[in-house]
């Protein structure tokens, strides 16, 4: 398709920089990434890097930072003071929305929202540019009020079937799977213990991962960045030894080594995975997963690359482990690369943008 000038709307608390905060993260930067080398003209808004951060962004991605805001202290006085991470969020959408609201007719053709946050889904009204906007998660209060006052020319974007039916009730949402770069998660040769990785927090329970492969007989490295220290401290480090460690927040290319050397990825969601970008990562490595069946994660994991198994079974997911362990690793990758790849995704995002209306080349 013609190049087209793209605003790509990311997290103004997160930098799209390594190693990545989570998912979302590392999605973003695949995406900013490819749709550059499409030719496409991309800026990005997100959160700036910290001082010394290793940027992931391509060149000729021009990156729109987040604005700063700190409330006075007769305003941080006030009894309704909320928590000074949600004004700073709010204050940095709100100037994004408004300034595109005023300028986006001369400097984009199209809007990808792919944030979880209310505002460029309600003040989509107010930009004389289309928006699109993806879905990562399960219906939540703020986003299913802002669709109330949702532009009739706003396309949506779900990344499973199973998340564009959650969100049925309040949107009808295009299906576009999320896609990893299977180039850069590349095989690897595999390896006796098993991975968790992503963000250590309780609803993604690498606990219960940790259980599993003590009652598999397997080792375990776990990586991702700590958010809930109570709960890491808690669940986790009383559980760490020789066997099962944890070994920090990992660059990408770290962690493609890591999960490239180990026997199975292990995703023990306490939510409904949307999608499972982790497990896709693992499966481009060639390591089979062995997971809970709760979500999208169904629709990504066949049985030649995973096993699946009933969420919260520890006793389960062992027996996925061990059988998981034993999945040939060629046809594991080969699996990811017919059903998660990057092109797809990013050829499938392409449509979407044609389809809101004529725009300029």
């Amino acid at each position: 398709m013609s190049a087209l000038r793209i605003c790509l709307i990311a997290s103004s608390r997160f930098p799209i920089a390594e190693p990545f905060a989570g998912g979302l993260e590392a999605h973003t930067s695949a995406l900013a990434r490819a749709l550059a080398a499409r030719g496409h003209q991309v800026a990005l808004f997100a959160g700036a890097a910290a001082e010394g951060g290793d940027a992931a962004l391509p060149d000729g991605v021009e990156l729109l930072r987040a604005a700063d805001f700190r409330a006075s202290p007769a305003a941080r006085a006030d009894v309704s003071m909320p928590a000074e991470q949600w004004m700073a969020e709010h204050h940095a959408y709100l100037q994004l929305m408004l300034d595109l609201a005023r300028t986006a007719a001369d400097r984009f053709d199209i809007i990808h929202n792919n944030t979880l946050h209310h505002l460029p889904v309600a003040m989509a009204g107010a930009v004389p540019v289309p928006i699109v906007t993806t879905l990562h998660t399960p219906p939540t209060p703020w986003l299913e009020s802002a669709l109330r006052f949702a532009a009739a020319s706003a396309r949506f974007v779900a990344v499973s079937d199973y998340t564009a039916a959650q969100w049925r009730h309040a949107v009808a949402a295009t299906v576009i799977p999320n896609g990893v770069d299977t180039d850069f998660w590349h095989a690897g040769p595999g390896g006796r213990d098993a991975v968790w990785f992503g963000r250590l927090v309780p609803e993604k329970a690498p606990h219960i991962a940790i259980d599993a492969a003590r009652r598999a007989g397997m080792g375990m490295r776990l990586a991702g960045p700590v958010f809930d220290r109570s709960y890491f401290d808690a669940e986790i480090a009383p559980r760490l030894d020789d066997d099962i460690r944890y070994v920090g927040h990992l660059t990408s290319r770290e962690l493609v080594h890591l999960v490239g050397h180990s026997g199975v990825t292990v995703v023990t969601p306490q939510w409904d995975e949307p999608y499972g970008l982790v497990a896709a990562e693992s499966m481009a490595c060639g390591t089979p997963v062995a997971a809970f069946a709760r979500g999208g994660l169904p629709e990504r994991i066949a049985p030649d690359a995973g096993v699946l198994c009933p969420a919260g079974d520890v006793a389960a997911l062992a027996e996925a482990m061990r059988r998981a362990l034993r999945l040939d690793r060629a046809r594991t990758r080969a699996h990811a690369v017919r059903h998660c790849s990057l092109d797809a995704m990013v050829s499938g995002y392409e449509d979407v943008y044609a389809g809101t209306r004529p725009l300029a080349a």
